[in-house]
């Protein structure tokens, strides 16, 4: 089932039917372990609303109230390479080789939620930066008690050539205003997300595609669980968290997103976030 937060409340969207949920508060609402049975147990005392379905359309906001969203870097044999390239000229690139086989996974802090875009939003590239990218991504839901209870679609935009200057700038590269985007829903299953689903992406300039690619999500080096274990090591999240699970996919290295290209990041059994580049 899939979960939207809108200006008019929760909305359920179960196989088609639509419902719109009693409890008004999102943080209380996805904050959940057994999240699927819970919805599940209330949907029939709800009473199925068709025309809710365009208010999903309408009236869409993140899926996020009160959540941090984390990052992974390095997940994918790709974004290992990528990195190792964009780095080279300042000798960094053993950094990306040595924490794509460690056990500890890269773990870094995204954005807060008053940073976060929905679908239909603006994302931004940063005006110090000359090569900037999109990186689609399985978003994972972490309800406060550590379990993975839902699943997002989530845009980490990066500045290449920034974080490429120095691994130590990642934070200037990864984190500022619009640099991070969720959405459009929080898909909940009964069980974990298919390991062979695909994640596609289109950018769209002047009405033409200019780039598109996609993966399937079994490429992943890490398992879901053990980076979710690592980020709850030492940290406590009291309304649950949204942790970005590494890209897979990047640009060829003559490609930087300009002003006003339309970002359209897919995955199948959770739907299309779409963004619009700004600065």
């Amino acid at each position: 089932m899939k979960i939207y937060n809108t200006t008019q409340g929760i909305i359920i969207d179960d196989n088609g039917q639509f419902f719109l949920a009693e409890e008004v508060n999102w943080d209380e609402f996805i904050n959940r372990q057994n999240l699927f049975e819970a919805i599940s147990d209330e949907i029939p005392e709800l009473e199925a609303d068709p025309k809710l379905e365009d208010v999903v359309m309408t009236d869409l906001m993140p899926p996020i109230s009160s959540q941090e969203v984390w990052a992974s870097g390095v997940t994918y044999f790709r974004s290992r390479e990528a990195r190792i390239e964009e780095s080279k000229d300042a000798k960094g690139g053993d950094f990306y080789a040595r924490v794509y086989d460690a056990e500890r996974p890269e773990l870094f802090f995204k954005a807060p939620a008053y940073r976060v875009v929905g679908s239909g939003d603006e994302v931004r590239i940063r005006k110090d930066s000359k090569w900037n990218v999109p990186e689609p991504e399985l978003t994972l839901f972490i309800c406060s008690a550590g379990t993975i209870e839902g699943y997002t679609i989530g845009n980490d935009m990066s500045s290449r050539d920034i974080e490429g200057e120095n691994p130590l700038y990642l934070p200037q590269a990864k984190s500022y205003n619009g640099s991070a985007a969720i959405g459009p829903c929080l898909y909940v299953a009964e069980t974990p997300i298919d390991p062979d689903t695909k994640i596609s992406i289109e950018i769209i300039r002047d009405s033409a595609v200019v780039f598109a690619d996609k993966i399937s999500i079994n490429q992943m080096k890490r398992k879901h669980t053990d980076l979710v274990s690592y980020l709850f090591r030492e940290m406590d999240f009291p309304y649950g968290t949204f942790l970005m699970t590494g890209t897979g996919i990047i640009p060829a290295d003559n490609f930087t997103l300009a002003i006003g290209d339309e970002v359209k990041i897919t995955i199948e059994g959770i739907g299309t976030l779409i963004n619009t580049v700004t600065s």
